[in-house]
């Protein structure tokens, strides 16, 4: 072998030597990115706002989208692994660990309000149902069972001294409510953010009754984040730093809610005037009373036994950077 041929070896070698070194230089080594897997679904979401505001660019997190899941398959999926983070309602969660489920919510999400409640129920412009006293026997359309548009709604019926079994409900995305009620195949239709503005905006063929926080003040409205517990213990400061992305998503939001509808209008192509969005607990700490509310109403809905799920298996504020403050 050459001395020419030997001497750019040794080049090569050193020069790679050097490479390895400046790599494990404090400050210098490439730390991987976490991923999350997180469905695709039409629906008013922080990790959508947060992702569209170029919070995740630069951080040690972020989401993997892995295509759309049936609202009532979100809770099971984050229990057996195919999604890491589901924003879905505290009950789904609820009935998950009482059977088994290595799940825990970790961030409060979104809040009722007067201005922006977490649902809104809708019957056709022409129908005579005008309050919850027309309820009985009719035909209600939910994005799922066992959830904030069943139970808050039995327990409406039930407070007016009203049958809450002889109401039917049927399922169907909130984005393909109007279609069924139009049809006449409900009578009733239950939709969420974003797609809520769309039948709020159609007064010719829509009429507004009233709204979860009509009901009860928005205690049950609080729509949580939750995620399973292996990926939790695997990955505990980027689910911190998650949460920290949420709470700052969350402030913008509430801060900016023209420009925040807009985002997710764009996002989802809907006009702007039929766009509706929700408002989000600042600093995301999730608060005790809204959880007690569910582990209450599950139990009085013989769906849990007395004590079956204790508050503190249901969330934990632990990796919330707001709640050590």
């Amino acid at each position: 072998m050459s001395c020419t041929n030997m001497s750019f070896r040794k080049i090569i070698y050193v020069g790679l030597l050097l490479s390895i070194f400046a790599l494990a230089l404090p400050g210098n080594r490439a730390e991987a990115v976490v991923e999350f897997k997180y469905p695709e679904w039409v629906y008013y979401d922080l990790i959508y706002l947060a992702d569209d505001l170029g919070y995740f660019k630069d951080a040690g997190i972020r989401p993997k989208y892995v295509g759309e899941i049936a609202a009532g398959q979100m809770i099971p999926s984050v229990a057996n692994g195919n999604l890491d983070v589901a924003n879905r309602h505290t009950p789904l969660v609820i009935a998950a660990i009482a059977s088994g489920a290595d799940i825990t919510i970790f961030a409060a999400g979104s809040k009722s309000t007067e201005k922006n409640p977490h649902m809104k129920y809708f019957v056709r412009a022409d129908s005579k149902i005008a309050s919850i006293k027309d309820f009985e026997g009719k035909t209600l359309g939910i994005n799922s069972f066992g959830a904030c548009s069943e139970y808050v709604t039995k327990k409406y019926l039930q407070d007016n001294g009203l049958d809450s079994s002889t109401i039917k409900m049927t399922t169907a995305p909130d984005s393909q409510q109007e279609v069924p009620l139009l049809r006449g195949d409900t009578d009733i239709a239950i939709i969420h953010p974003l797609s809520s503005g769309r039948a709020s905006a159609n007064t010719k063929e829509f009429k507004l009754l009233f709204s979860d926080y009509n009901i009860d003040g928005g205690l049950s409205g609080m729509c949580p984040y939750s995620i399973n517990g292996e990926f939790l213990r695997k990955n505990p400061e980027a689910v911190a730093e998650l949460t920290d992305i949420l709470s700052r998503a969350a402030r913008w939001n509430n801060e900016h809610p023209e420009e925040a509808r807009a985002l997710m209008a764009k996002r989802f192509g809907f006009k702007i005037e039929e766009a509706e969005m929700f408002e989000f607990y600042p600093d995301q700490i999730v608060p005790t009373p809204e959880i007690q509310y569910w582990l209450d109403r599950l139990t009085a809905e013989n769906k849990l036994t007395e004590g079956q799920v204790a508050l503190a298996q249901v969330f934990t504020n632990d990796y919330n950077p707001a709640n050590k403050k």
